[in-house]
């Protein structure tokens, strides 16, 4: 079978309580990126004597609650029912595969339900948060704006050898995985402390990447903080003290879409080699004659 089927089943089967659960994350990432806004507007009102502000920011905040816990319990409910349905249909499908193969793509199956769940989400926010921030910032300082854009430049190069390493690293650790049950199995004691030493072997060099590119982007975040804030103390504009709060914290959302960059290539990076096993698997399956020759 052609096609992506594992995600193509998922979404169809599931579209409509997807679509309300990622409307419902909109909404709470609506309100993440208005609050620094109305934080600063309060304390300017607060410096006035008028609470005006404050009342706009507790409400909502409160709004964000609401629609943030309702979320949290729709969520659990909604993709534990999806690994159930998932697992069940991929061993109908797949009834004679290999014992260790089904159980390592059974495994590897709930990082695609916490992909949707969880990564995804943190792929929303990412996006929320970098254009969100700019938007918000250009009401503020153009110049802190241009100075941000001119940090993406870098950050796309370092996340393009950063994500070419990744893949060929994830790929050999979840090769390895694969062979998992059949060392366990085989009670071999070599094979297994073998098996294990080269899953650990690649997960080391997974984890090296991710700290090498850790500090690189850290050090870039450094140098977009203290240019930005540089920027916005000396525009000649009459700014208020809460201005400098929604300033500051829109710089710390910028970044923190930055510093998710790295953790989304590592997931998307995760996802796109278990969907290629998975598809290899049918492929395989399907090339299988129906009927066994006799001798």
């Amino acid at each position: 079978m052609r096609g992506n089927w594992m995600i193509e089943s998922i979404v169809r089967d599931y579209k409509y309580k997807l679509l309300l659960t990622y409307c419902l994350y909109t909404l709470e990432m609506m309100g993440l990126l208005l609050r620094p806004w109305l934080l600063g507007e309060a304390v300017n009102g607060l410096l006035q004597q008028s609470y005006e502000g404050l009342i706009n920011l507790a409400v909502v905040h409160l709004l964000w609650l609401l629609i943030g816990t309702w979320r949290h319990r729709y969520d659990s409910r909604t993709y534990s029912e999806i690994y159930t349905a998932l697992v069940v249909k991929m061993v109908k499908r797949n009834p004679n595969r290999n014992l260790s193969r089904l159980s390592a793509h059974s495994t590897l199956s709930r990082d695609v339900v916490d992909f949707l769940e969880f990564d995804l989400n943190y792929i929303l926010e990412a996006a929320y948060n970098i254009l969100g921030a700019l938007v918000l910032l250009f009401f503020y300082d153009t110049r802190v704006v241009l100075f941000c854009l001119s940090m993406l430049l870098p950050v796309m190069v370092i996340s393009y050898f950063y994500g070419k390493r990744l893949r060929r690293f994830t790929a050999l650790r979840n090769g390895e995985l694969e062979q998992q049950v059949d060392a366990l199995s085989s009670r071999n004691i070599l094979r297994i402390q073998t098996h294990y030493t080269q899953l650990r072997k690649w997960q080391v060099k997974i984890s090296d990447q991710e700290a090498w590119n850790f500090g690189i982007m850290e050090l870039l975040v450094l140098v977009l903080i203290t240019g930005a804030l540089i920027f916005s103390t000396r525009n000649g504009l009459s700014l208020q003290a809460g201005d400098y709060i929604g300033i500051y914290t829109y710089i710390l959302k910028f970044v923190t879409g930055l510093d998710t960059i790295p953790y989304v290539l590592q997931r998307l990076t995760h996802l796109k080699d278990i969907l290629k096993r998975i598809e290899e698997d049918n492929d395989e399956k399907e090339t299988e004659p129906a009927f066994s020759s006799v001798a």
